[in-house]
């Protein structure tokens, strides 16, 4: 039976409900000045009747810079990582409450390289999104597997294991107030990209997983996909009934590429 039969809607009436977003995660990348030319041109180049949303997230360090130059522009602002924590004896953190001092509207949370560089666990990240919305913050949780759990045939079982951990954190109303993005592992910054069909069937599954929750969260929340978008790739990508836009990692650098992936979304 189809994924839209069994929620009990249409996925392509829904899919044009929700406004696509396209969040640019810089990573560990950036300098003032180039940061100053690509926000610049970003500002200009976007049309200010754009179907989809913009979200860009320096480093902490220049978050302040950052949100100087996109202050008046229809551009949002985010963080790639905050603490659990209120405050308290975290050297080199950042909470929540200082996110919000700079007036970021979103952080990530969950992205693969936090787990796995850094053994983020998925309690872990589940009280990092809780601390994130306890500041009126909304969390990007990111979920996906790595190369060999899709080989081994385990992407719905991870997939659902690293969601399912904040859904007991925080219920399913919390996700009202949320940003899905899966991202496969093994198409982060390898050149590698799931096919259209793949993350599709991986989308289609975390709303469905949401819906038997909450039907009017599952088809409200906007579930992007992070991994190797490309502005070659984007439009066919985001063309999918489940994938409201992307989670953009080395194309965002590129002012051209990333305009060219935020005009994708139709």
């Amino acid at each position: 039976m189809p994924v839209e039969d069994r929620l009990g809607y249409k996925k392509q009436a829904c899919h044009r409900m929700r406004k696509g977003l396209v969040a640019a995660n810089w990573k560990m990348n950036g300098r003032t000045e180039s940061n100053a030319a690509l926000l610049g041109a970003l500002v200009a180049g976007l049309d200010t009747n754009a179907t989809a949303e913009v979200l860009v997230c320096p480093p902490a360090v220049y978050l302040q810079q950052a949100g100087e130059i996109l202050q008046g522009s229809a551009i949002k602002l985010g963080a790639q990582n905050i603490h659990a924590e209120e405050a308290g004896a975290f050297t080199g953190e950042t909470s929540a409450a200082m996110l919000r001092d700079f007036g970021c509207s979103h952080v990530i949370v969950g992205h693969s390289e936090r787990r796995e560089l850094f053994q983020e666990s998925d309690t872990f990240i589940a009280a990092k999104f809780a601390a994130a919305q306890a500041q009126g913050i909304k969390p990007v949780l990111c979920v996906g597997e790595s190369r060999e759990q899709r080989e081994a045939g385990e992407t719905e079982a991870v997939v659902l294991k690293q969601l399912q951990a904040v859904l007991d954190h925080v219920g399913i109303e919390a996700f009202a107030e949320a940003v899905l993005a899966y991202e496969p592992v093994w198409a982060i910054g390898t050149g590698l990209t799931a096919s259209p069909e793949q993350a599709q069937e991986v989308h289609a599954l975390i709303r469905q997983t949401l819906a038997e929750a909450s039907q009017a969260v599952a088809e409200g929340i906007r579930i992007l996909y992070g991994g190797s978008v490309k502005a070659d790739n984007a439009g066919e990508l985001f063309a999918q009934p489940d994938i409201d836009g992307g989670l953009v990692g080395g194309a965002s650098l590129v002012a051209e590429d990333f305009l060219t992936i935020c005009n994708s979304i139709s």
